[in-house]
């Protein structure tokens, strides 16, 4: 692989608002991985629940990032070509459903797009693939972390709308009306990037407010959602652990879009 140095580990962890470190101590490597989008990324290994892990923070260590400028495509190609087959996603969310109060966890089981220019595939070139995106988080990665978390809610449908502003009021109603769940920036086109590279995704939710609000005083503010990202924390990287552990050493994700065209995206890379 093109890096300077080897991933050593099929599991990976993206990192969403508030979650820029996974690991504790020093006894950590620095993986950088260059790729054909213009950018590298830059990949942490180490160790957490016994597995060895690579994490890399979706809006960068110092939240500099902002959702529409994500370089989706640049890091889920540097996760696949590193030979990535497992990743677990934290995102923060507001609710538009009373069951899922602030301070939930939920693992997504549905997702609506609402974004709008961001580029959501590997194949708009020569080679044309249709992604089944029926159950986007369908996988036995998902089945997985169920079992694992029985304190995590099982199922929500998530609006991933384009940010970094936040709803109107009109469309917080909207988005409720149309019995969805819960409202994050970013889950979308992560989710079908990954599954077009053949690694399979579970997205852990963490309700952090309740979007716009049906209240004035319920409105959300970025102040709001990093306080209650911090105090929520340790519990994220709690479900993180259980689900790392839970992953066979010889688990084999999805296979949606055939091997051989992969392999065409991946290059040279591919392991």
């Amino acid at each position: 692989m093109n890096s300077q140095n080897a991933v050593h580990t099929s599991i990976a962890v993206i990192g969403g608002s508030g979650l820029y470190q996974l690991f504790e101590g020093a006894d950590t490597e620095q993986i950088h991985v260059p790729t054909p989008f213009g950018t590298s990324v830059v990949l942490t290994q180490g160790s957490l629940g016994g597995r060895k892990v690579v994490f890399l923070p979706r809006h960068g260590s110092d939240h500099s990032v902002p959702p529409h400028a994500i370089p989706a495509r640049a890091m889920i190609w540097a996760l696949a070509a590193s030979g990535v087959t497992t990743l677990i996603s934290t995102a923060a969310v507001g609710s538009l459903n009373p069951a899922l109060p602030v301070g939930t966890i939920a693992l997504a089981d549905q997702l609506v797009d609402r974004t709008h220019g961001r580029e959501d595939t590997y194949f708009d070139g020569s080679v044309v693939r249709h992604l089944p995106f029926s159950d986007p988080f369908g996988s036995g990665l998902r089945a997985l972390a169920v079992a694992a978390c029985p304190d995590v809610v099982d199922g929500a449908t998530v609006v991933v709308v384009q940010g970094p502003r936040f709803s109107t009021r009109a469309e917080s109603q909207l988005n409720r009306a149309a019995g969805i769940d819960l409202v994050n920036m970013t889950l979308y086109p992560e989710a079908a990037l990954a599954a077009e590279l053949g690694i399979d995704m579970v997205a852990l939710c963490v309700v952090t407010d309740l979007d716009s609000g049906e209240r004035q005083e319920d409105a959300v503010t970025a102040d709001i959602v990093f306080a209650r990202l911090a105090e929520a924390r340790p519990r994220i990287v709690s479900a993180i652990e259980r689900i790392v552990q839970a992953v066979p050493a010889d688990y084999v994700p999805r296979e949606l879009i055939d091997r051989a065209a992969v392999v065409e995206v991946l290059g040279a890379e591919v392991r």
